[in-house]
């Protein structure tokens, strides 16, 4: 059964940085292309950042271009995300996902979700 688990979301402010987690289980981590995306209340989920299995390419949105680092460690099944000068308009459940496709982008192509951790950044 395949797991994926974020953790180290929680409550910021302005200006301040938080490291994020995702752990995966029951899956050839290092055969899939992990993405980080976001979903704020009222909006769509976005695509944050992504990194392929490799780590050969990263994509960063726009919103995280510049301030947002993803990176992950095959040995250890664990995907990354710095994100530093964070912004109110940050806070949103920030969820990772796995995809077989080298080429996802949108919430569709990705095969499988962790639950999703909260972060809130306040002004």
């Amino acid at each position: 059964q395949v797991q994926l688990g974020e953790s180290g979301g929680g409550t910021v402010q302005a200006g301040d940085s938080l490291r994020l987690s995702c752990a995966a289980s029951g899956l050839t981590f290092s055969s899939f292309h992990m993405g980080w995306f976001r979903q704020a209340p009222g909006k769509e989920r976005e695509l944050v950042a992504r990194i392929t299995a490799s780590s050969g390419t990263k994509y960063y949105g726009e919103s995280a271009r510049g301030r947002f680092i993803i990176s992950r460690d095959n040995a250890k099944n664990t995907l990354y995300l710095q994100m530093n000068s964070l912004k109110p308009e940050d806070t949103a459940v920030y969820y990772c996902a796995a995809a077989k496709n080298p080429f996802a982008y949108i919430r569709r192509q990705y095969d499988y979700w962790g639950p999703g951790t909260q972060v809130t950044v306040s002004s």
